[in-house]
């Protein structure tokens, strides 16, 4: 019998690979902002908008624009069945909306927020739920359906 004591490694090292060769598309290929119906589009100012969607949404992605690892989330959404508002922050608006970001975790009493907003984030329910790692973590562990039952994002 062979010993497959490397697969974990390769299995590893292979979805490495295949999330670098996402960003390099994602880099490559010009694309349009998506905004969902259920959002105003006016320029009324990042913190009122920031609020806006997130209330108005069960769960929101805001994430830096071109980056691979919202694609990730995205499709980690959809393969759960939730349908994600994902929103592309620029660099120029980076600074105002992870303020806002902030402000919103502060009211929300996330625990073990340090102040720094890391993007992508990830808001359930109007709450902000964290990043990636925060996300996978709750995904492997299976707490995150009941997060998104309550949220009112998964039907069933």
């Amino acid at each position: 019998m062979p010993n497959n004591t490397n697969l974990p490694l390769s299995l590893s090292l292979n979805w490495i690979f295949l999330l670098y060769q996402i960003c390099i598309m994602h880099q490559a290929i010009p694309y349009r902002t998506w905004v969902p119906a259920a959002v105003d589009t006016s320029t009324a100012g990042a913190d009122a908008n920031v609020e806006k969607i997130v209330s108005k949404n069960a769960v929101v992605v805001l994430a830096r624009r071109g980056c691979c690892m919202s694609h990730v989330l995205k499709l980690l959404l959809l393969g759960h069945g939730v349908n994600p508002a994902v929103f592309a922050v620029g660099e120029e608006e980076e600074p105002d909306i992870a303020g806002e970001i902030g402000k919103l975790a502060a009211a929300s009493g996330e625990d073990g927020n340090d102040g720094s907003v890391h993007f992508p984030v990830v808001f359930v329910g109007g709450k902000m739920f964290g990043g990636l790692e925060k996300v996978m973590a709750a995904h492997i562990s299976g707490e995150f359906e009941p997060a998104l039952k309550d949220a009112g994002a998964l039907w069933l």
